[in-house]
This record gives structure tokens, sequence and C-alpha cells, in this order.
């Protein structure tokens, strides 16, 4: 009797479990979605904007592009930066399943209030894209940003962004601008990556068998599909 009794609790807490795995990857699969649909609408907005866009020489020669939206800055005196976003590779054809990541950095100045801000990078090298699949990356340390160039008749001809291996750009309150970043450090979400994939954010980017287009979540296609309809190489 006793036995059963454990048997039947065991069974019980085994279903509850498995309940709650599975809400857990529903809302990591939801969550994921979202943030890839907020990423590429902030890309399709910006570039959107011909005048003001990232020019298209740039995009072409980029091997991967991130996107962070909605980072919020704030704080009294000591601030912070800090939020989430989505990174691709280019891959024959178009752009990789979009690894998730985090953006993090502090400050220290005069700043009162929050203010709520839209990061892209071009990584333009795959040495650039080396670094990033550290454990952290921090910008202005292991590597640099430059000031990206706007519009389309911006040049990228000056040796500062011809040699650059980040370009990066910012965009708040309306205003969208090259942007020279510095004390931000990047790091994989490998939580939500192994969640949505079953893989981490470096087997996602530079794995032998990357995900194709057909077999990525349906919620995460639209970032890699908005950038492929910028930019695609054969």
């Amino acid at each position: 009797m006793f036995s059963l009794g454990v048997c039947l609790l065991s069974s019980v807490f085994m279903t509850a479990s498995a309940q709650q795995g599975r809400e857990r990857s529903t809302k990591k699969a939801r969550g994921a979605a979202e943030q890839s649909a907020k990423a590429a609408r902030v890309f399709d907005q910006i570039m959107g904007t011909r005048e003001k866009s990232i020019p298209q020489d740039l995009i072409d020669r980029a091997e991967a592009v991130a996107v962070f939206p909605g980072v919020l800055k704030g704080g009294f005196i000591v601030g912070g930066r800090g939020g989430s976003g989505v990174i691709s590779r280019r891959v024959a054809g178009g752009w990789s399943a979009p690894a998730f990541f985090d953006l993090g950095g502090g400050s220290i100045g005069l700043q009162i209030g929050v203010a709520s801000t839209d990061y892209i990078l071009l990584f333009m090298n795959e040495r650039a894209v080396d670094s990033l699949l550290n454990d952290k990356f921090e910008i202005g340390g292991e590597g640099s940003a430059a000031a990206g160039p706007v519009g389309r008749s911006a040049s990228a001809s000056t040796d500062a962004r011809l040699n650059a291996q980040i370009l990066s750009y910012s965009r708040s309150k309306g205003a969208f601008a090259g942007l020279e970043l510095k004390g931000v450090v990047i790091k994989p979400d490998n939580e939500d990556n192994l969640q949505v994939y079953g893989m981490n954010a470096r087997d996602i980017l530079t794995g032998a068998d990357k995900i194709s287009l057909e077999k990525m979540p349906q919620g995460v296609r639209v970032f890699p599909l908005t950038l492929a309809r910028y930019s695609k190489r054969r």
C-alpha cells in the first residue's frame, strides 16, 4: 500500500514537472519570436528611411548583423544600460538562424532619467564574429566599434571605417546615427538559445550543421528573412 502511494506521488510530480517544462518551452518560444520580430522591425524601419539608412555597400560586406531593440539606459550619477537582441551570420544564400545575446554596460557621469535606444552592429569580418562568440565580448576591450556612416551618399572609404571590425549605430527618439561604442559587453544568452534550438550561440553561428530556414522555429524566421531582403550573397 505504501509503495503504491509512493508510485502515485512520484507520477504526480513527474507529470507536473513535464507540464512545467512544456509551459517554459512555450514561453521561451513566444519570447524568441517577439524578440526576432522587434529586431526585424527596427532594421526594416531604419533601412526604409533611405536617405538616413545604413549604406548598402556596408550591409553587403558585413559578415553578421546584430540588432538590440529598446535597450534601456538610465540612472542618477552612476548609470547603466541593458537589453537583449539577436545576431544572424551570413550563410550561403541568406542568413543564419538568429542567436540570442544580451547587451550590458555601465557609465559614470551626470545623467538623470531613463532612455530607450535601438542598437545595430555590423560585424565586418570573420575575426569580429569569432571574438563575439567568447563567453563575453567587451567592445572597447577586446574589440573596437567605430561609428558607422549613414545615408546613401555617405562615404565608407576612410581608413578608420575600412579597418574597423565592428560598425555601430543607434536610434533614440527617432534620430539614427553612427555611434562609437565603448564599455559595452555582449554575451550569449545560451539559456534561450538552448531552449529554442537545443544549441548554444557558437554552434548556431559557426557550427557545420547550421539550421536551415525550413528547420528554424517559424517565429524567428522573420529576422533572417528581413536581412535577406536587403542583402543576399550567392
